[in-house]
């Protein structure tokens, strides 16, 4: 499952279980819709990743092209809450692949009961969560 919420900083973006192509294909749509009219200003995302399983190869290739579309329309950061160290290596891999690793924090939902707070907080002040 996938949703997308606009928000007052930029969007949260939320993510669970497993997603296959499919899924990813309706998301990337969903992204491109959304950025016709990207937000205004200095603006990041928030991501909810805690239950999200691993993403297949070809899953995988269709996140890095949704990351640099957020990076081409305007993103300036991003912090991703996640629980699983699997999912946080593969997200940490493909931040490296798209080129918005500068921007992106990870924080450990699990250590991080406030998470997001911390988020928001890094989306929006640039203050480091942790």
């Amino acid at each position: 499952m996938w949703k997308i919420s606009r928000q007052s900083f930029g969007f949260v973006l939320t993510f669970s279980g497993t997603l296959s192509q499919d899924d990813l294909h309706q998301w990337q749509a969903q992204v491109r819709q959304e950025l016709k009219t990207p937000p205004t200003g200095t603006w990041g995302v928030v991501v909810d990743m805690r239950t999200l399983a691993p993403l297949s190869p070809e899953a995988q290739k269709l996140m890095v092209e949704g990351q640099q579309w957020f990076l081409k329309t305007g993103m300036k950061r991003s912090a991703v809450a996640l629980s699983d160290a699997v999912v946080t290596m593969q997200f940490r891999r493909l931040a490296r692949e798209s080129g918005i690793d500068a921007w992106e924090r990870y924080i450990n939902a699990e250590a991080t009961p406030n998470w997001q707070s911390a988020a928001k907080r890094w989306v929006v002040e640039a203050v480091e969560p942790g």
